[in-house]
């Protein structure tokens, strides 16, 4: 047979064309994928405890999504470890837009600071989705402790050092206080919960002797008379609480913030068409009056923006943290 009319295929190239054929199959699924998504409910773990300001502000925008996206977001609450526990598992689900995360400061920017090892790369593991907004903090303590204002609160830990309790549920609660505790010179005794509100249950009753908590868990407390509010951790006071100073006009100091941020993340690898689509509704939600009516009573500020302005947020606020961690001497566990 004349080798220049064969017919007959090589078969190296089968072999090519199914890969080539593999390819654009696959590149045509995950377009119809992106274009049918969502086709089914998804999910949005919370990684704070039901009644945290995380959960009741992710509640309220997932709802607000579900709206625009025209499947329900079924919200389910996975607190542990300052929220580590439910970041590992979105870092690990099926990066297909049907899990996603209501992340804050503690999952994706000061964990890595705080633990020795975490069971996921916090710098890798997400795609960021869109920038939800932030909160200050609230210092209070037990309705019994005998100071009435945050510069003698400071006047009794130094007569007494070890003896005022503190609690933390967050990073964002522990932090702001040993950073606090460390630009003023005190010491006291830091006692770990695995919820806000369960901290809060403990001041009330008087188990423990300070905590910093977010507006949402704070806020209604304080105005009850329950507790009583010292001090906000933001660089400008609150209008839902104009009495209260800062922690700066408080104790004199000139750069103590910090404040508590949130914002939404999906595993790494889930397809761009799909971030874009959740961006969309997310920034929907964030200009939404009801959202804004409802949480700025506890002194929400939202704050629409692209994955690629949050992932830069995200980058600086890791920094941040880091060196307020570092500055505070918080011993990575």
């Amino acid at each position: 047979m004349n080798p220049i009319t064969s017919t007959k295929t090589h078969p190296m190239k089968h072999t090519h064309i199914a890969g080539l054929l593999t390819v654009v199959l696959g590149l045509a699924a995950a377009s119809a994928q992106a274009q049918t998504y969502p086709s089914k409910p998804i999910k949005a773990i919370v990684p704070f405890a039901a009644g945290s300001a995380t959960d009741q502000i992710g509640r309220a925008f997932a709802q607000k999504m579900s709206e625009a996206l025209g499947q329900p977001i079924v919200v389910e609450n996975k607190a542990g470890v300052n929220g580590m526990l439910g970041a590992d598992a979105v870092a690990k689900a099926s990066p297909d837009g049907y899990t996603i995360m209501v992340g804050t400061n503690s999952t994706n920017a000061a964990l890595k600071s705080l633990m020795k090892k975490l069971p996921y790369d916090q710098d890798t593991a997400f795609a960021p989705i869109g920038y939800i907004g932030s909160v200050p903090l609230i210092v209070a303590v037990n309705n019994d402790v005998p100071a009435k204002n945050l510069k003698e609160l400071v006047a009794l830990a130094k007569s007494k050092p070890t003896h005022v309790t503190f609690a933390s549920a967050s990073t964002s609660q522990r932090v702001s206080t040993e950073v606090m505790m460390s630009m003023s010179g005190i010491d006291m005794t830091h006692v770990p919960y695995k919820s806000g509100p369960a901290a809060m249950t403990d001041l009330i009753g008087g188990q423990v002797n300070l905590f910093t908590a977010d507006f949402a868990v704070m806020l209604p407390q304080v105005k009850a008379g329950k507790v009583r509010g010292l001090a906000v951790t933001s660089t400008q006071r609150s209008k839902a609480i104009a009495e209260l100073p800062t922690v700066n006009e408080a104790l004199g100091l000139k750069d103590y913030e910090l404040i508590a941020y949130f914002a939404m993340f999906a595993p790494a690898g889930t397809p761009a068409d799909v971030i874009a689509k959740l961006n969309k509704a997310l920034n929907a939600a964030a200009t939404d009056k009801d959202i804004i009516d409802k949480f700025s009573a506890i002194g929400f500020e939202s704050s629409p923006g692209s994955p690629e302005a949050l992932a830069q947020r995200n980058k600086a606020e890791t920094a941040k943290w880091a060196k307020a961690i570092r500055d505070a001497k918080i011993e990575a566990e």
